[in-house]
């Protein structure tokens, strides 16, 4: 069953000044992801980027909304659409934006681009064009919180191609031996680049496998932002508190092609009903709605936004105007420093 919160009374997460700064901040969070996503569109198509890019535009509630139910200290691993985990925890935004061009000041020094993002100053171990490799990464993670006894926990995005690697299946049965603080995120868009979830997965929902695991599963609305934060939030206590892994699915949508630039030859998705998500089930546009209906302030909502294009401009400025990597740097980050 798919969870949501929709309700026309203010939720009591939103309550008193907490709660306001939370509904804010799940806002930000949307807008930092889709304003940068519209950026990297623009440097796209400018001739900037050296590559085609995996965009995160139309699931932004379901990346924000779990990456809130975490702390920085928190570990957190990404996949192939890589730009909103990141962003979501917490990384800055120019240090993105010049990786993404392959700049020095970049988060991995200019050498990971889009797909391999990393800031170990939010908890982003990275992310990887290999579909499945960062799940036992994060299953590893959460290995070394439990026999550390930080309390830490490992959130895990992985999406619905994803789910029928075998790496999935092997990392969730040895997390729910051990009992490890893992929350498996699947970021289920119906679509493994052109192949449907309904001709790749053999159950209608993802989290229905969580069964054979012994974990808890949920499907949640992946365009409602409080229900992810619920569902995760969940998890991360129940993990938090030595229960060990649960499995979270939230089913959303990919608004943009596989990756942006790409061309399939053969068309499978109906355009027209592709073009009417922007009208229908945009998170961020739902959410906006959402809170103004709850008596949230339209203006202190457009402040918001207007805050978040400065930064992403300015982001964007930074890593325009920031070195390439000298040759030599090539020859560093291979291996590891050897210690006096």
């Amino acid at each position: 069953m798919t969870v949501s919160t929709e309700s026309a009374a203010l939720p009591a997460e939103f309550a008193g000044t907490e709660g306001h700064a939370l509904a804010i901040e799940m806002m930000r969070g949307m807008q930092r992801v889709r304003l940068f996503e519209e950026a990297t569109i623009a440097l796209f198509h400018a001739g900037d980027l050296p590559a085609m890019v995996h965009l995160s535009i139309g699931q932004e509630a379901a990346v924000v909304g779990a990456c809130l139910a975490t702390e920085t200290s928190d570990y957190m691993t990404g996949n192939h659409r890589s730009h909103g985990h990141p962003i979501a925890k917490g990384a800055r935004l120019d240090a993105l934006m010049a990786e993404l061009l392959g700049k020095a000041t970049g988060v991995c020094g200019g050498k990971g681009g889009s797909m391999h993002l990393a800031d170990f100053s939010v908890g982003s171990l990275g992310e990887s064009g290999i579909v499945g490799s960062a799940i036992p990464v994060a299953t590893g993670a959460g290995l070394a919180a439990q026999v550390k006894g930080s309390g830490q926990v490992a959130l895990c995005f992985f999406g619905d191609g994803a789910a029928s690697e075998g790496v999935l299946h092997e990392s969730m049965n040895i997390a729910s031996i051990w009992r490890l603080p893992v929350i498996y995120f699947c970021e289920n868009n119906g679509y493994a680049v052109s192949v449907t979830a309904s001709e790749s997965l053999s159950v209608p929902d993802v989290s229905m496998r969580a069964a054979g695991y012994s974990m808890p599963g949920v499907t949640v609305d992946g365009q409602d932002v409080l229900a992810v934060y619920r569902a995760t939030l969940s998890a991360v206590r129940r993990a938090r508190d030595g229960d060990g892994p649960s499995l979270v699915e939230a089913k959303t949508y990919r608004f943009h092609e596989h990756a942006y630039g790409l061309t399939v030859p053969s068309p499978y998705r109906d355009q027209s009903v592709v073009d009417s998500w922007f009208s229908t089930v945009d998170p961020v546009t739902l959410f906006h709605d959402r809170l103004v209906g709850w008596g949230f302030d339209a203006t202190e909502l457009a402040a918001v936004t207007a805050a978040v294009r400065s930064e992403v401009d300015a982001a964007v400025e930074f890593a325009k105007a920031s070195p390439f990597p000298p040759p030599e740097a090539a020859y560093t980050d291979v291996y590891s420093e050897a210690s006096a």
